[in-house]
Order: structure tokens, then sequence, then C-alpha cells
């Protein structure tokens, strides 16, 4: 089938370039930038590009742009889109995203799927995607009550012949809860963290904690914080129940209450130890 890839950054790149290699799918690509399209076709990353974005000759159509972006796409391309072609989102929340784009599907008769591919780097662009970026990865999709079972299955097993090892079913809702404590949460702390003024004298003092708690401060500040906006609600809640703890283990530190700050830890250690326990892939 032809595979259009809209948005060919990191994750729309990985996409491109994993199911051109893996697969007996033609796969075409588009992206605003005229020289990440140029790139594309040198580095043999897609069979062709789609002329201004159309995606009327593809039969499944990946969209890898920012939230915002996505809906935009597909409200301007909607009339466009092959009668019963697939159309799967690639965006990191999935509330903002999928309600409008289910309507304009049912409206347009085209089939839509929100996914939500978790792989990526601390770096942005087409330059660092890879074809081995999914190996392993979890994909999850939010289908809407109804969606076919066959489709979901066809889906499922598409996305793993390019790499991925688990596919986790979950509501729009679901997803963006969870996203905020698993992924948004750790970037919003990382961030904070490397403020400290004693960041610039690490050297000499750092085991590996301090790059594991700054590893992902290296962020797409534009992408992050569109993702940060639209998830306000869970993220902020997330944030402040962070913050309430951190208030706990201050105010014991600050007590010298050695009996409490030690059974805090051990609850801590625990809590961790409880999730080593947890099989990521059955």
């Amino acid at each position: 089938m032809n595979v259009g890839i809209i948005g060919m950054g990191l994750i729309g790149g990985s996409m491109a370039k994993s199911i051109k290699q893996k697969t007996e799918h033609k796969v075409f690509g588009w992206d605003k930038s005229e020289l990440i399209c140029n790139t594309a076709i040198l580095t043999e990353s897609v069979h062709d590009i789609i002329k201004e974005g159309d995606p009327s000759e593809c039969d499944l159509i990946i969209i890898a742009l920012y939230p915002k972006a996505t809906v935009e796409y597909v409200e301007k391309f909607a009339s466009h889109f092959k009668k019963d072609a697939i159309v799967v989102d690639c965006s990191g929340v999935k509330r903002s995203v999928c309600k409008p784009i289910q309507s304009i599907a049912e409206k347009n008769g085209f089939v839509f799927c929100g996914a939500h591919p978790m792989a990526g780097i601390e770096r942005s662009g087409f330059t660092y995607s890879t074809s081995s970026m999914f190996d392993g990865a979890t994909m999850i999709f939010t289908p809407y009550t109804g969606t076919n079972i066959a489709l979901m299955h066809d889906l499922s097993l598409f996305f793993k012949s390019i790499g991925f090892s688990r596919i986790q079913i979950a509501t729009d809702v679901e997803h963006d809860q969870m996203v905020a404590y698993t992924s948004q949460l750790a970037h919003v702390v990382s961030s904070a963290y490397i403020k400290s003024e004693l960041s610039p004298k690490f050297k000499g003092f750092s085991a590996g904690s301090f790059h594991d708690m700054t590893r992902v401060a290296k962020l797409n500040e534009t992408m992050w914080t569109e993702l940060f906006l639209e998830n306000s609600d869970f993220l902020a809640t997330e944030i402040d129940g962070l913050i309430q703890r951190l208030q706990e283990y201050s105010k014991v530190i600050k007590e010298k209450d050695e009996n409490t700050l030690k059974s805090m830890l051990k609850e801590g250690k625990e809590k961790r130890l409880a999730v080593d326990e947890v099989k990521e892939f059955e």
C-alpha cells in the first residue's frame, strides 16, 4: 500500500525510514521544509515526496506534526483523503487532537485512530531520525468506541512490522493523564533541576545521577510548550502533587527527623522495586 508520512522530523523521519527499510510498502513523505524533503529523497528515506502535502494517493497516512498543526492539516485536506483511507496521528497529547479529527473523519468518510509512539531521544529533527527508533517500543492507540476490531488488528501488525513490541489501548483521557506523569512531569522536573546555580560546577561531583536527571532538559521547547499547555490540567495536578511530596521531605530534613526520613526513603525504594517487578512485555 501507499503510506504517506506528513511531517518528517524525528518521529516522522524515523517512520519513513523504518517503513521503507523493513516493509514492502511504498513510502511518500512531506514536510513544510523543502530542505528536509530533498534530504529525504537523497538519503533514500522515502520513495517520493507528496506534492503540496496532498494525501489523495495514500492508503495509510501517518501524521507526525505538532498537535495544533495536525488538526489544521486534517481540516485542510479532509476532502482529499481516499474514502476508507486510514489516518493515524503521532501527537503526544490526544484529547485536543482526537475529538476534532474524529468528527472530521465521520463527515468525510476516512478512518481515524489516535496513536502515540512511545519512543524518542533528546534531539529533534530529521537528521536524528533512524530506522531503529521504534525497536522494542510501545505504540499507544486511542481508538473511539465502535472502531473496527479487524482494522485495529491490521494496524497493530503494521506497527509491529517496523519494530514496535507492544500495543497499548487507552482512551484519550487515560492517555493524557498517564503521559502527564510518565513523560511530561519528568521533562518539567529536569528543566527546573538544571536551573540551580550549582549546575555549572557539577564536573567532578557526579557519578551519573546528575546526567540522568538533566538529560531530557535538552528538549525542543516549542513542541513541549504546546504539549504541556494542551495537557495543562493533568500536568499541573502532577506538578502540584510532586511539590507537596517534596515539601514533606524538606520538612523532615529541616527538623532532622531521622526515623521519619528513613521511613519515607524506604517507602520510595519499595515503590521503585515494585515497578521493577512489572513486566513491560509479556
